[in-house]
């Protein structure tokens, strides 16, 4: 794994060297290229001057910052080394917060944090083991990829995850959604759907997490590679039914899917047949 960044967390008088590592693995995303119709080419991108259309080489292309309509400021490398602060190279971790106030609309992209050689792994390790005591996750900045961003640490069995986080201006209220109003709850109505959500209720870790998307376009593709025919599945209409009768009927499927399962290759008459045997010796034994 390489690692996309190196420096140091720091709290008060404590730095520890650490590495951060990118925790998405996207190799497993299927990607598609545009190509000719015609001739199965891939198409070529080419970079063209808007005023002139002449083709620009890369050496001629430059960033530039748009201040007023038509007019930019080039904006070079060296100036960009120039801005330098103190979260560059450093993570420093402003405080330690509970877990319950960090709200999920603010968690963006997830990195691992690792120690950066032998001599980092003690006090790594005391953080790691001091927030899982705590319940705490330290809050600190950081800047990856030329732009500075808020980061949260917190303990994963034996390591760190690093989150990059939204800052709390740039995510937009609930209350913004359209139609939102405060509807009085039917109480038979409410008492059914927690009835319901009971019912489904089980471990995070027991809930089945595939990309079945992904699996069928992977099918759909070695279909076409292999010229077989492609099926389409027929979308299932979903029938207009009142809550209660939909309440209802859930409840039910949710416990005829928590049953547990009869032994393949048992019929309903084995099991009659079972069922008189266990009888028998029950009558034999009083």
């Amino acid at each position: 794994m390489r690692a996309i960044w190196k420096g140091h967390i720091r709290f008060s008088l404590v730095t520890i060297p650490v590495r951060i590592y990118t925790a998405i693995d996207t190799a497993k995303s299927i990607s598609f290229n545009q190509i000719n119709k015609e001739t199965n080419s891939p198409i070529k991108y080419e970079k063209r001057d808007k005023s002139t259309g002449d083709l620009v080489p890369a050496e001629n292309i430059v960033k530039g910052y748009q201040y007023e309509p038509g007019q930019y400021v080039i904006i070079d490398p060296e100036d960009i080394e120039k801005v330098k602060i103190r979260s560059t190279k450093i993570i420093e971790i402003e405080a330690f917060v509970d877990a319950s106030e960090i709200h999920p609309t603010l968690f963006d992209t997830p990195y691992f944090a690792g120690p950066d050689g032998e001599i980092a792994v003690k006090a790594y390790s005391l953080l790691c083991e001091t927030l899982k005591e705590t319940g705490k996750f330290g809050v600190g900045r950081v800047v990856i990829r030329d732009r500075e961003s808020p980061v949260l640490l917190s303990p994963q069995e034996n390591g760190l995850v690093m989150y990059k986080l939204r800052y709390p201006e740039d995510v937009r209220k609930v209350s913004t959604i359209p139609e939102l109003n405060e509807e009085e709850v039917d109480p038979d109505q409410l008492k059914l759907s927690r009835t319901l959500v009971e019912s489904m209720s089980k471990s995070f870790n027991e809930v089945e997490f595939t990309d079945k998307y992904r699996d069928a376009l992977k099918e759909m593709i070695q279909a076409k590679i292999e010229g077989k025919e492609i099926i389409t599945m027929a979308e299932e209409e979903t029938p207009t039914i009142d809550i209660m009768t939909a309440l209802k009927a859930s409840i039910e499927q949710a416990k005829e899917d928590k049953k547990p399962m009869k032994p393949a290759g048992r019929s309903a008459k084995e099991d009659r047949d079972t069922g008189k045997e266990d009888k028998k010796k029950q009558k034999k034994a009083s």
